[in-house]
């Protein structure tokens, strides 16, 4: 494997209502979310949720798509979500996961078994979408 220190930071989603995904990121996936308040009282643009110590996900609300001048095409972005972001989590985590998940009659797939990652094949996966209709995919390696 390749000695390489670097980390994945954060990625960002659109969604239509950043509060409604941080509830749904927090009570279904159980993450951790950030600067709720922050973003409620007008101070920042778009909360995040906390995956881990060292990666986020941001929240960025659609209205700002038009702002997105930092690259030719960036706006056009907008309403077009990666094909899917995986988490790798132990498996009482990933059981945890699926409960909370099927609690919310959040639709989730058949269970598969042996697809290749990062770190090689996993044991379990399922896939599932937030409420913007970006598609996670969540595993749990041996």
């Amino acid at each position: 494997m390749m000695d390489n220190t670097a980390r994945l930071d954060h990625v960002v989603l659109w969604v239509r209502d950043p509060m409604a995904s941080a509830d749904f990121f927090e009570k279904a996936v159980g993450m951790e979310p950030i600067r709720l308040s922050e973003f409620s009282a007008g101070a920042v643009s778009f909360p995040s949720v906390r995956l881990n110590e060292e990666t986020i996900l941001d929240l960025m609300p659609l209205t700002m798509a038009e702002r997105m001048t930092m690259l030719p095409g960036a706006a056009e972005s907008s309403g077009h979500p990666v094909n899917h972001v995986c988490l790798a989590l132990p498996g009482h985590d990933f059981d945890a996961l699926r409960a909370r998940l099927e609690e919310r009659a959040t639709p989730v797939t058949d269970m598969s078994h042996g697809s290749f990652g990062a770190r090689g094949n996993a044991k379990r996966s399922f896939y599932f979408r937030d409420p913007d209709g970006n598609v996670f995919e969540a595993r749990h390696y041996d």
